[in-house]
């Protein structure tokens, strides 16, 4: 008992620095636009929302610990070296028998959501552990089959899909085609040396087929069984085609197999959307017809974009719930949602509800504090494109989808002083175009010389917002 404590305090305190040790999803460096016009308008729909939730929460739940990777087996993992690794395993998959969210309440996550201003939601249903959080026939590894199974809501997802539509979000089914648990995956009969399936495939292609159709057999199951979902968010880019490995697959660290991990996307993607016409299908790091939009994971790209992508990043310093985790402020979220819609992107931003099926707190009152100022700064944020001048110093740009509107959006460094005088190179406003502040919808002074700006802030608006975290404005350009 006492080595388990331990462990599990030393996985909470290892949680936040695991990630920037291994490179896991480098981000693919093409992409395919969608042909079929149902997907190019969902996408189009997509890409106005702008601001997502990413809610991980699964096993590693119940002890506060990193997400799944502790049972991977590669020499970035820190774990306990008192414990063997099979015994490690052991006590991992008994975590099932301990997982009962008797305070599971969806409706305070798509609150949440919603004050701070989020519009899509993708949910974990399954984890690279293979611990499903809905109710699937394939296997007993699951929410709906253990101790939260009498529970009327022991169809997890569901329930947490239905909260968020009634929130008005799109819908995202987040889906590890990894699965460590299933013995098609990590047969064994062998050791588990890495995140990779463990037998050579060609070997053995009745066991790699028996994982293709359990594979399918549970997106089918999501797809046919859960309502409308806009988005299948794939994860665990290493199960692809080994014609699709590149430079950036092998600089991963982990043994890139001789064999393909290929999982038949095209059949996949054929079902799902028979299911779900127009569906976004986002199998990550895959170039391909297959990954609508790209996922940089816990970065920013340096540069705008000309394709659709998000940038999926933690509220805290990590993904699932862990004690005492240090959530970012409302402003550093702030900042990172506006440089990413003006560098063309959306924010998916994670939160982890605690084994009890509630969300941290402290966590939902810095949601708040990010939708207070979302709130009455929208117009510059959503159903907005990204401008070709997108950025001078902390001062960044969108428009409006027709062009006709600029936004400029100034942030603010924390505990700095609003300056009565702001100004940026570029974006000049047109001859006689009002500069309107978004918050109040009063216009103020503005000159230009060149292409130099100067906004002028009267001393009482300055002294009510010194505390903002940015100021938008919104005024017609000349390109």
């Amino acid at each position: 008992m006492y080595r388990f404590l331990a462990l599990i305090l030393f996985f909470s305190f290892q949680a936040g620095r695991l990630f920037p040790q291994q490179n896991v999803h480098p981000q693919s460096t093409h992409y395919e636009w969608p042909t079929d016009p149902l997907v190019k308008q969902k996408l189009d729909k997509w890409q106005d929302q702008k601001f997502g939730m990413i809610i991980h929460w699964g096993l590693y739940a119940v002890p506060g610990m990193i997400e799944s990777w502790a049972l991977c087996s590669e020499d970035w993992i820190e774990r306990d070296s008192t414990q063997s690794y099979d015994d490690f395993k052991k006590w991992y998959w008994g975590l099932s028998k301990g997982f009962n969210p008797v305070k599971f309440n969806p409706e305070q996550w798509a609150k949440a959501g919603k004050d701070a201003g989020m519009r899509y939601l993708v949910f974990t249903t399954k984890h690279h552990d293979g611990f499903c959080m809905f109710d699937t026939k394939q296997t007993d590894f699951s929410i709906a089959k253990g101790p939260f199974k009498n529970n009327p809501r022991a169809d997890v997802a569901k329930y947490v899909f239905d909260a968020f539509r009634k929130q008005g979000f799109m819908i995202g089914a987040y889906f590890s085609k990894p699965d460590w648990h299933t013995e098609y995956y990590w047969w064994p009969k062998y050791a588990t040396p890495d995140r990779n399936n463990n037998y050579d495939i060609r070997k053995h292609p009745w066991r790699w087929n028996q994982f293709k159709q359990y594979t399918y057999n549970q997106i089918g199951e999501l797809m046919h069984n859960y309502g409308a979902v806009d988005l299948l968010w794939l994860d665990g880019g290493w199960v692809r085609p080994l014609e699709t490995v590149n430079e950036e697959v092998r600089s991963w660290g982990a043994a890139i197999p001789a064999w393909s991990q290929d999982i038949d996307m095209p059949r996949i993607a054929s079902m799902a959307r028979e299911a779900q016409p127009g569906l976004l299908i986002v199998d990550r790091t895959v170039h391909g017809p297959y990954e609508n939009y790209q996922t940089p994971e816990q970065k920013i790209p340096e540069k705008q974009l000309d394709h659709p992508w998000e940038s999926c990043m933690t509220l805290g310093n990590a993904w699932g719930y862990v004690p005492n985790d240090q959530y970012k402020s409302a402003s550093q979220v702030i900042h990172s949602l506006i440089e990413v819609v003006a560098k063309g992107g959306s924010l998916l931003l994670g939160v982890g509800p605690r084994a009890d099926g509630t969300i941290p707190e402290q966590a939902v009152s810095r949601l708040e504090e990010i939708g207070k100022w979302t709130a009455v700064n929208s117009a510059a944020i959503y159903q907005t494109r990204s401008a070709p001048v997108y950025n001078d110093g902390n001062t960044w740009f969108t428009r409006s989808r027709d062009g006709k509107t600029k936004y400029a959006l100034v942030c603010i460094k924390e505990s700095s002083v609003l300056p009565l005088v702001i100004e940026w190179r570029g974006n000049v406003p047109a001859k006689g175009s009002k500069m309107v502040l978004i918050e109040s919808g009063k216009a103020v002074k503005w000159t230009s010389v060149g292409n130099k700006v100067k906004l002028y802030l009267p001393a009482n608006l300055v002294k009510r917002l010194k505390t903002a975290p940015a100021l938008a404005f919104s005024f017609t350009a000349v390109e």
